[in-house]
């Protein structure tokens, strides 16, 4: 399980200093949020999902689907909570503010995705 966690980790890490440093460098506009801050929330939001999964598939393995079902609405609301002043409250974004958010919200969910199907799998 530590072992996992940890190949986890170090994946994402490697997933969002690429991701990020490629998406930072074709930045070519000022944008009404901080980008570092997108991505480093959804690398702490999938790391704790991924724990958290760990932790129910171990414990409750029958609930572990809805378990990760109620995680990505939890995760999709802290972030809407987390980000409202700076994007959804300015009616005026623009297309690569727009990508900009969309962008590292599937990275990371499909990386997250791939991790938990190969350990629900796996038990």
């Amino acid at each position: 399980m530590i072992k996992r966690i940890l190949v986890f980790l170090l994946s994402i890490l490697l997933l969002f200093a690429i991701a990020f440093t490629i998406h930072n460098y074709f930045m070519t506009e000022v944008m009404s949020f901080k980008l570092w801050q997108v991505y480093l929330y959804h690398l702490i939001a999938t790391l704790i999902v991924y724990i958290s999964m760990e932790a129910v598939s171990s414990t409750l393995p029958n609930q572990a689907g809805y378990s990760y079902l109620v995680l990505m609405f939890i995760k999709l609301g802290v972030f809407v909570l987390i980000f409202k002043h700076s994007v959804f409250e300015n009616d005026q974004l623009t297309q690569t503010e727009r990508f900009a958010l969309v962008i590292p919200l599937f990275m990371f969910l499909t990386a997250e995705a791939v991790a938990v199907a190969k350990l629900l799998n796996n038990k």
